[in-house]
């Protein structure tokens, strides 16, 4: 647990003198004796001015005696205190029992992490960590300035910090010795192997020597982990410090139930309920990044953007930017905020649900840390509310449901905060008392209060009307047995510009009503396709809301607009016996009559003539108009009428062709037994 500095106030130690250089000493000696046994002693004064008063699990589990100089696969949940943990465990192996390190001729420790914001902050915690060792620390990172990393490595660095693709080409160049390296660490293994970096791993673990120390750090162990650990860990002990009734105990997990394209208008909702000190808004891809960024930055939000397409300068500022409050709100995607830690981070938000649900824990992780509170918020669409109900329950997280606040909520929030502000219990002081006398005697206090009421608002980006969607049910169980279907009553008729002519299908026009309307299948009833236009029933109670969705416009999509119906429509007559749902009369069979041949003609009674592929007999020469059909057939001209037709011979016989009348040697070739080839 990380608290605010209390040393000097609890023991008030004279500062720049021998007594209280002296009182501080034997202060850190019993500090070590109780709290820390087992931390190097240069450590332990780090920790006690840093304001550490005890340490984490996972801290302590790598304290135990059997951990010194030995292999480790550590599994412990965002946020516990990995870095420190593996920073005290090092120690012992790096200074080799000394207080100071010696001048540096090669690299004694690596750390690799998975994103540049990552190994930034490894650096600065080991900064503080190693301050009082007289340890070099260097970084090697993506976006930096590579001469100036090879120049701090040429003068000397105990600990290197980096990337894995910066570190690999730092080795391949030849300006990292890694000969001398008695510990690697890979800090969330699991993240840098899901982003493709397992070649650049192997390069660099293949380079340094095989009795180094290997210590792998990951929230999650799957295949891929065990795997890498199997090959470069030696006897490693695997340590689990998670427990799943406590799994981020101290974050509040809510799921508001939204609709479809409401998404942003819900996020600003959110952030002004909260009004969180720090805030970051999670989304899957840069082009999402990029937009709310901008939207909110439109709405009056101090936010700034995260993601792989900004320079290291920029990511830098950003970051920075958090830090100080300058910006309360940080859009990021998953790997671009991997492993940062914000101060007085107190909201996350998933813009785009999580693929999974270690990304879910990554995610929320990011608050809640060090014994803080924290709420983390899931933005669901409510097509998409199944999907998030197995997210949680694989993650084994209980959320609870419900519908983002209304504009109504949050100005009942407003006015609850700027009603518990302090100023008002404060004393007044005395050089405020003329000017407090002089508004008295100008204004009445009802114009005083609201002037201070508008003030307090003026800054404030206005919250937004939100659509009705559907909150579901919380559990499967309630869901009623399906029956047969039953048409709603007093149902209205909406008539779309689309029919039979134009190939539509009830396939596509139910996700396009659902889509566009803001409603679900169960509010949809028939659906009457016709030739130029299609009437679809609405239930009564969701009419109003289907219309205001789809605008004055109404138009549901691109070329297909929608009108309201009085009463019953009238259907078509259908004077087709065999009608089939879409493709016209489909009496024949698929692909037409395959009995005749192509190309020809109808007679009058309507029907196509039935020719033989097998060759006529020649008492068929005979027959009124059957040798005008068979010339009309094999387009011959009317002087060859009397002359008799060639014998046509089938190769191979269609699928569905009747058999000839007569059988015999000349019905036709047999295909096993064909002489050349068919032209």
């Amino acid at each position: 647990m990380i608290v605010r500095p209390r040393w000097c106030e609890q023991t008030c130690f004279p500062r720049n003198t021998r007594e209280g250089i002296d009182a501080r000493n034997l202060y850190f000696e019993r500090k070590n004796m109780t709290e820390f046994d087992g931390v190097v002693s240069a450590l332990t004064q780090a920790l006690v001015k840093r304001g550490y008063e005890t340490l984490t699990p996972v801290q302590k589990a790598v304290l135990n005696p059997e951990m010194r100089d030995a292999d480790a696969l550590v599994s412990a949940q965002t946020g516990s205190g990995k870095t420190v943990a593996f920073g005290i465990n090092l120690a012992p192996t790096l200074l080799d029992g000394a207080d100071h390190f010696a001048r540096a001729s090669k690299p004694l420790a690596l750390v690799i992490a998975p994103t540049r914001e990552l190994a930034l902050q490894v650096k600065r915690e080991f900064d503080w960590l190693y301050e009082m060792t007289g340890a070099k620390i260097a970084s090697c990172v993506g976006g930096m300035d590579m001469r100036t990393e090879r120049s701090n490595l040429s003068r000397g660095a105990h600990i290197v910090v980096g990337t894995p693709g910066r570190l690999r080409d730092h080795i391949v160049r030849g300006s990292f010795d890694t000969s001398g390296l008695r510990a690697v660490v890979l800090d969330e293994a699991d993240e840098m192997l899901d982003l493709g970096f397992r070649e650049e791993l192997e390069c660099i673990l293949d380079t340094t020597p095989t009795e180094r120390r290997t210590l792998m750090f990951s929230a999650t162990v799957p295949r891929g982990i065990a795997n890498l650990a199997k090959r470069y860990q030696r006897d490693a002990i695997r340590l689990e410090t998670k427990s799943e009734e406590k799994q981020h105990r101290d974050i509040e997990y809510k799921a508001f139930t939204i609709a479809p394209n409401d998404r942003e208008n819900a996020i600003i909702n959110v952030l002004r309920f909260h009004e969180a000190k720090n805030a970051i808004i999670f989304c899957a891809t840069r082009a999402t990044v990029n937009h709310l960024h901008s939207r909110l930055n439109n709405r009056g939000f101090s936010v700034v953007a995260l993601s792989g397409e900004l320079s290291q300068n920029e990511r830098s500022h950003a970051l920075q930017a958090m830090r100080d409050g300058r910006a309360r709100v940080c859009v990021a995607t998953d790997v671009a905020a991997r492993g940062i830690d914000l101060p007085n981070l107190e909201l996350v938000i998933h813009a785009d649900i999580p693929r999974n649900s270690e990304a879910l824990l990554h995610r929320s992780g990011r608050t809640g840390r060090a014994g803080r509170k924290g709420v983390s918020a899931l933005v669901v669409p409510y097509n998409q509310r199944k999907r998030t109900e197995r997210l949680l329950q694989n993650a084994k997280i209980v959320a609870t449901w419900g519908k983002p606040p209304s504009v109504e909520d949050v100005v009942k929030g407003d006015r609850a905060r700027f009603l518990a502000d302090p100023a008002f219990s404060e004393e007044i002081k005395d050089d405020e008392k003329p000017f407090v006398e002089e508004l008295m005697a100008k204004f009445s206090a009802e114009q005083i209060a609201v002037a201070l009421m508008r003030l307090q608002n003026n800054g404030q980006p206005a919250a937004e009307e939100l659509l009705d969607a559907p909150v579901g049910r919380d559990r499967e169980r309630d869901r009623p047995e399906k029956g047969p279907r039953v048409d709603f009553a007093n149902g209205v008729w909406m008539s779309l510009s689309i029919g039979r002519a134009h190939n539509a299908e009830p396939r596509w026009i139910l996700p396009m009503l659902c889509r566009a309307g803001h409603i679900t299948k169960g509010e949809i009833g028939s659906i009457k396709i016709q030739e130029n236009e299609t009437y679809v029933e609405i239930a009564p109670d969701s009419v109003e809301k289907f219309l205001a969705a789809v605008g004055p416009s109404r138009k549901v999509e691109k070329n297909v607009t929608v009108d309201r119906l009085e009463g019953m429509p009238k259907m078509e007559a259908d004077t087709r016996s065999n009608r089939r749902p879409r493709g016209g009369d489909r009496d024949r069979g698929r692909g037409g009559d395959r009995d005749r041949g192509r190309g020809g003609d109808r007679d009058k009674s309507g029907k196509r003539p039935i020719l033989r592929a097998a060759a006529r007999s020649e008492d068929r020469d005979g027959e009124k108009g059957r040798d005008a059909k068979k010339s009309s057939f094999r387009g011959k001209s009317d002087d060859n009428k009397d002359r008799k037709p060639k014998a046509k011979k089938s190769y191979k016989p269609k699928d569905g062709a009747s058999k000839p009348r007569s059988g015999g040697a000349g019905d036709g070739m047999n295909p096993l037994k064909r002489k050349r080839a068919p032209k």
